[in-house]
C-alpha cells in the first residue's frame, strides 16, 4: 500500500452478510465501517490458515486418494483462492473509495469453516485414526486464528467455529474410537468459550472506539455550540482519500462577528450570553444546510463555507444570514434579544486548501464591513490588505430589548 494512503472497506448490501457482522450492539455508522474493515487485515494470518488447511487436505488426499478425500482438497484450493483474490480486490478497491466486496468476504469464511469441518468428517468416516485425529487437529488449531481475526464480528467467528468443529463431533460417534467421544464434550465447550470471549474482545473493542471517537470529537468541535472549532475546521478542510473534497475551488467562506453580542453579556450574564450563541449556531447550522462547514472560531466569531443555495449568489446569502441573525432570539419567557452581524466573504482560491489565506481574506472583508455600518456585507475584492484591525467594539446596546 502506498505510503499516506488511507483505505476505506464499505458494509456489507445483504442481510444475510449485516446479521453475521453484528456488532452486538448500536453503534455509529463510522464504528461500524471500522469494525468490518478489521475483517480485511492480519494477512499473515489468513496464509497461515490457508497453508495449513490447504496442507493438511493434500496430505489426507494423498494418503487415501478417494472422491471424498479428492472433494475436500478440490473445495479448499477452490474456497482459499476465492478468499484470497476477493482480499487482494478489496484492498485495491478501498484505496479508491470503491465498494470493497465486503459481502463475498464475508460469505466465503463461514464457507472456509464448511470445507474445514467436511474434511473432518470424512477423516472420521474413512476409519483412519491418523488421518481422523490430524483433521480434527487442524479444525481445532483454526479456531484462534478464528477468533483473533474476526472478534470484530462475534456472530460470525460463532458460525466459523460451529461449522469447522461441529462436524467432529459426528465423526466422533461414527469413527468407532470410544476416545474420541471426549470431543462431544469438549467441541461445544470451546465453542461457547470461544464466542464468549469474541463478544468480550468485541465490546471492549467498540467501547475503545467510542471513547477515541469522542476524544476526537471534543478535539476538533466547540463543546458549548456543538460546531467544528478553529482545529476542527481546518481539519475537515484537509483533503482526504478516497473521499470527495469538502472545499473547492471557487467556493464561498463566510467570516462572521456578532454585533451587539457583549451588550447581551453585559446585561444578562454569561449564562443568556452562552445561550444566544447556541441559538445563533442552530440557525446558521440550518440556513447553511447539511453539507456546508459550520465553525465557531471563538468568542462571537463563526465561519461558514460552503455554496450558496440554488438561485443564490454569495452576496445575497450574506444578506440572508444577516436578516436570520437579526431576527430577535427569545432567551427566555421574559428575554428577548435583537442583535446583528458584520459578515466578509471571500472564494477559495485556485489552490483550495489554503484556508488559512482564505479565511485572513474574509476576516479582512469582515472588518471592512463592520466599519461600513450601512452595509453589513462586503466580499474579499473590496477589502484592503489585511492588517490587525482596530477594535471597534459592538453595537449600541440599544438594540438589546428585555
Amino acid at each position: 500500500m502506498a505510503e499516506g494512503i488511507k483505505t476505506t472497506f464499505t458494509l456489507p448490501r445483504g442481510r444475510l452478510a449485516n446479521w453475521l457482522l453484528y456488532p452486538g450492539r448500536d453503534t455509529p455508522h463510522e464504528i461500524r465501517v471500522a469494525l468490518a474493515s478489521t475483517l480485511f487485515g492480519t494477512l499473515p494470518i489468513f496464509l497461515g490458515g490457508v497453508f495449513n488447511t490447504i496442507a493438511v487436505a493434500a496430505v489426507l488426499e494423498h494418503r487415501h486418494p478417494t472422491l471424498p478425500f479428492q472433494a475436500w482438497l478440490a473445495a479448499e484450493i477452490i474456497v482459499c483462492l476465492l478468499r484470497l483474490v476477493v482480499l487482494i480486490l478489496a484492498h485495491r478497491r478501498a484505496r479508491y473509495g470503491k465498494p470493497t466486496l465486503t459481502d463475498a468476504h464475508v460469505l466465503l469464511a463461514p464457507l472456509w469453516g464448511a470445507t474445514v469441518g467436511y474434511g473432518a468428517l470424512v477423516s472420521a468416516f474413512s476409519g483412519d485414526w491418523i488421518a481422523s485425529t490430524l483433521s480434527f487437529l487442524s479444525a481445532a488449531a483454526m479456531v484462534g486464528g478464528i477468533c483473533f481475526r474476526n472478534f470484530a464480528a462475534p456472530r460470525l467467528v460463532a458460525v466459523m467455529i460451529f461449522l469447522s468443529l461441529g462436524p467432529c463431533c459426528v465423526g466422533a460417534i461414527v469413527a468407532g474410537e470410544p476416545v474420541l467421544w471426549l470431543t462431544l464434550v469438549q467441541i461445544p465447550f470451546y465453542l461457547f468459550a470461544m464466542s464468549a470471549a469474541a463478544w468480550r474482545l468485541n465490546g471492549m473493542l467498540i467501547s475503545t472506539m467510542e471513547s477515541e471517537r469522542e476524544h476526537d470529537r471534543r478535539a476538533s468541535h466547540d463543546g458549548l455550540t456543538g460546531l467544528l472549532n478553529r482545529e476542527g475546521l481546518f481539519l475537515a478542510a484537509r483533503p482526504q482519500p478516497a473521499r470527495a473534497a469538502r472545499i473547492r475551488a471557487g467556493m464561498p467562506l463566510y467570516y462572521l462577528d456578532l454585533d451587539g453580542f457583549k451588550a447581551v453579556n453585559d446585561a444578562y450574564g454569561h449564562e443568556f450570553g452562552d445561550r444566544l450563541l447556541v441559538e445563533v449556531a442552530t440557525r446558521l447550522k440550518d440556513l447553511a444546510g447539511p453539507n456546508a462547514l459550520v465553525a465557531r472560531m471563538g468568542g462571537d466569531e463563526f465561519v461558514i463555507v460552503g455554496d450558496a443555495p440554488a438561485g443564490s449568489d454569495a452576496s445575497r446569502f450574506a444578506a440572508c444570514m444577516n436578516a436570520e441573525i437579526e431576527r430577535p432570539f427569545d432567551l427566555a419567557p421574559n428575554v428577548t434579544v435583537k442583535i446583528g452581524a458584520s459578515i466578509g466573504y471571500a472564494s477559495v482560491t485556485a489552490e483550495g486548501n489554503a484556508i488559512d489565506t482564505v479565511l485572513g481574506s474574509a476576516d479582512a472583508a469582515m472588518y471592512e464591513a463592520k466599519r461600513n455600518r450601512k452595509e453589513r456585507a462586503a466580499a474579499a475584492e473590496r477589502a484592503p490588505a489585511w492588517t490587525p484591525p482596530e477594535d471597534y467594539g459592538d453595537l449600541n446596546p440599544s438594540g438589546v430589548t428585555a
